[in-house]
C-alpha cells in the first residue's frame, strides 16, 4: 500500500504507531541537524522529522526536496515538541525511517498555499496546481457534500433522477445557443441545452411524476462573477401540484441545506414578495434584505415647488436613506455621482441632502429647494440627524428604480452591510408573463414561453398581454437568484396563444416546438417545476465573490478555458468532414 494513514487523521492516540504516508511537499525547514517536512494530502498537513544524527543519508534526502515533490514516508507517529495548534494533526510528528520519491515536481508557477502569490490567470491556466490549494479544494468537498444532501432529500420525496440528452434541437427563444455540427447531417446542428425544460415536461406526460436531474446546462452569454457558459442546475419537476405546493417543498429542501451545512436556521415560512412591490421598494427582483435603505419615492414633495427641470419633468424621484453618513466628504459625495454616471448605472446625476448632527442642512439643491421641503423629506424618508439622503429621478420609472438599486447596494457594501455568514431568503412571485425587447422589438417571454399565465389573467392575453403576471417564482438569497421555475402550460391551445403573441408563426411553432404541442394531446397533467443553480448555491453558502472557484475547471471572464486553451481552431480535416468553410472577414 502506498500510504496506512491520510495526512489529516493521525492524533496523540496514534503515539507509537507505524505508519506509512503519500501525498505532496508543502514545505522543507532545515535547522541545525534537524530536518521537518510537511507533508500534504487532501485531509491535512502532517510533519515529518528527519534527524541528521541517526540517519544522515536520509536527511540529506530530505533536503534535496523539492516544493510539490509527491513522496512516499514510513516511520513512526511521535509527540511534537513545538507544538501547532493552527492545524488538527499538530500534536504529532513522524520520525520518518524511509523515504521515497513517487514523482519529482518542477518548481510550481505559485505559491500552492492559501494566501497564494498568483494572480487569476495564472492560476487558471495551471488549475490543477490551484485545486491543491485547501480554499479551492473545500469549496469543491462543499459541492459534494451539497449535492449528496440534495440527492438524498429527493429520492425520500419519490423523486426518480433521470439524465435528459446533451445533443438537443436549437431553441432560440431565450438566451443564445451553444450549436454542434453534425457529420452525418450535413448543413444541421445540435444545439446543447440551456436547460431541460422540454424534455422534464416531457416526462411529466410520461407519467414520471416527479423528476430532477443534476443537470449541465449550456448559454452563449456575456460572463460575470455568478455566469459561465456552461453550468450546473439541480433541474427538477413535478405533476399535480400547484404554485404553493412547490414552494412549500423545495423550501423544506433549502432549509434542511442551511442547517446541515451552515448550522442557519431558515424561519419556519419564507416571506414572499410580488414582483411589483420587489421593483418598488427595492428595484430589482432579487432584493438583498441583509439591510434596510428601502426606497421612498418623492415626487410629490418636489413636484411643481420649484423652477428645477431635473425633478419637474421627472417620471420617478427616488432616494435612500443613508444612516450615520452625513458626515460624508465632497471628495466621497463626488465619487458616488462618478457612480451612479458610469455606463453601467447610467444615471445623470444625484442629489444629496445632509441632515447634520448639528440639526443643520446641507443640499446639492439648496438654491432650488428651501428649508419646508427638506424637511418635509426629513420627515417621509425617516432621516434622523447625522443620516444622508441620497436621491435619482428620471423616466422610465423602473429604470431610475434600477439605478438606485445600484446606488443602494454600492453602499450596503460601503458600509459592511452584506454580511456573508448572514443569509436572508425570500420568493418573489407574480412575475409579468411578458417583457417588451427594445433590441427584438416584440414581447418576450420573462422566464420562457412555457409559463402559465395567472388564471385570473387570461382574459387579458388578448388586449394587454403586457399586464398578465405569470404564475412563477424565483428563490432569492442575499440579493441573488438562486433558483427559479413556474407552473407550466399543459394546455395545447393556450401553449398556440402564448407562441402567438410571442411572434412565432404557426409554421415555425410547430417546427420548433411540435413534439411538444403533440404530447400535450395525449393526457398532459398540470406540471410544474423549478430549478437551483448548484454554483451559485455552493458560493453563497461558501462565501465566495465568484462561482468560479466553486466549479473544478472554470472559464475565464472572456469564456476561455486556458488551461485547455479552448476554444481553438479545428484542422481543416475536420472542417471537411463536417462540410463547413470558416469566413473570419469583416464587412
Amino acid at each position: 500500500m502506498y500510504r496506512t494513514k491520510t495526512c489529516g487523521e493521525l492524533r496523540l492516540a496514534d503515539n507509537g504507531v507505524e505508519v506509512t504516508l503519500a501525498g505532496w511537499v508543502q514545505k522543507v525547514r532545515k535547522m541545525g541537524g534537524m530536518t521537518f517536512v510537511d507533508l500534504r494530502d487532501r485531509y491535512g498537513i502532517t510533519q515529518l522529522v528527519f534527524n541528521e544524527s541517526v540517519n544522515a543519508a536520509l536527511c540529506e534526502q530530505a533536503n534535496r526536496l523539492g516544493r510539490e515533490y509527491c513522496i512516499q514516508a514510513k516511520g513512526v507517529v511521535g509527540e511534537r515538541q513545538s507544538k501547532n495548534d493552527k492545524i488538527a494533526t499538530g500534536d504529532i510528528e513522524i520520525l520518518v525511517s524511509e523515504l521515497t520519491v513517487l514523482s519529482p515536481s518542477a518548481v510550481p508557477p505559485f505559491t500552492i498555499e492559501d494566501n497564494t502569490d498568483g494572480g487569476d490567470d495564472l492560476r487558471m491556466k495551471y488549475r490543477y496546481l490551484d485545486l491543491r490549494r485547501n480554499v479551492v479544494r473545500s469549496n469543491l468537498e462543499l459541492r459534494h457534500r451539497m449535492t449528496i444532501l440534495i440527492r438524498n432529500f429527493l429520492d425520500a420525496q419519490k423523486f426518480i433522477e433521470v439524465e435528459t440528452p446533451i445533443l438537443i434541437g436549437s431553441t432560440p427563444e431565450g438566451a443564445r445557443d451553444f450549436v454542434v455540427p453534425s457529420r452525418m447531417n450535413p448543413g444541421q446542428f445540435y444545439a446543447l441545452p440551456q436547460s431541460p425544460q422540454t424534455l422534464k415536461q416531457l416526462l411529466m406526460v410520461a407519467g414520471f411524476d416527479r423528476y430532477f436531474q443534476i443537470a449541465k446546462c449550456f448559454r452563449d452569454e456575456d460572463l460575470r462573477a455568478d455566469r459561465q457558459p456552461e453550468f450546473t442546475q439541480v433541474d427538477c419537476e413535478m405533476s399535480f401540484v400547484d404554485q404553493e405546493d412547490v414552494i412549500s417543498l423545495f423550501e423544506d429542501m433549502c432549509r434542511m441545506l442551511f442547517k446541515e451545512v451552515r448550522g442557519v436556521d431558515l424561519p419556519a415560512k419564507l416571506q414572499q414578495m410580488t414582483w411589483h412591490e420587489a421593483m418598488r421598494r427595492f428595484g430589482s427582483d432579487k432584493p438583498d434584505l441583509r439591510f434596510g435603505m428601502e426606497f421612498v419615492e418623492l415626487k410629490d414633495v418636489f413636484d411643481g415647488k420649484a423652477d428645477f427641470a431635473v425633478f419637474n419633468e421627472a417620471a420617478y424621484i427616488g432616494a435612500i436613506c443613508v444612516p450615520g453618513c452625513a458626515n460624508y466628504t465632497r471628495k466621497q459625495l463626488d465619487e458616488l455621482t462618478n457612480f451612479v454616471k458610469r455606463p453601467q448605472v447610467g444615471a445623470k446625476g444625484l442629489v444629496y441632502i445632509k441632515y447634520n448632527e448639528d440639526g443643520s442642512v446641507k443640499s446639492s439643491v439648496d438654491k432650488f429647494y428651501g428649508a419646508e421641503v427638506l424637511a418635509e423629506v426629513k420627515e417621509k424618508t425617516g432621516a434622523k440627524d447625522g443620516d444622508l439622503v441620497l436621491i435619482l429621478s428620471g423616466s422610465p420609472a423602473n429604470k431610475v428604480r434600477t439605478q438606485l438599486c445600484a446606488l443602494r447596494l454600492e453602499m450596503g457594501e460601503r458600509l459592511g452591510l452584506r454580511d456573508k455568514n448572514k443569509f436572508e431568503c425570500l420568493w418573489i412571485v407574480d412575475f409579468p408573463l411578458f417583457e417588451w425587447s427594445e433590441e427584438e422589438q416584440r414581447l418576450m417571454a420573462t422566464h420562457h414561453p412555457f409559463t402559465m399565465p395567472n388564471p385570473d389573467d387570461i382574459p387579458l392575453l388578448d388586449e394587454h398581454p403586457e399586464r398578465v403576471r405569470a404564475k412563477a417564482y424565483d428563490f432569492i438569497c442575499n440579493g441573488i437568484e438562486v433558483g427559479g421555475g413556474s407552473l407550466r402550460i399543459h394546455d395545447s391551445n393556450l401553449q398556440e396563444k402564448m407562441f402567438k403573441i410571442l411572434g412565432f408563426t404557426k409554421e415555425s411553432a410547430e417546427a420548433q416546438f411540435g413534439f411538444l404541442m403533440n404530447a400535450f394531446k395525449y393526457g398532459a397533467p398540470p406540471h410544474a417545476g423549478l430549478a437551483f443553480g448548484l454554483d451559485r448555491f455552493v458560493s453563497i453558502m461558501a462565501g465566495l465573490d465568484s462561482i468560479r472557484d466553486c466549479i473544478a475547471f472554470p472559464k475565464n471572464n472572456s469564456g476561455r478555458d486556458v488551461m485547455l486553451d479552448a476554444p481553438s481552431q479545428l484542422a481543416s480535416k475536420q472542417l471537411e468532414e463536417l462540410k463547413i468553410s470558416v469566413d473570419l472577414s469583416q464587412d
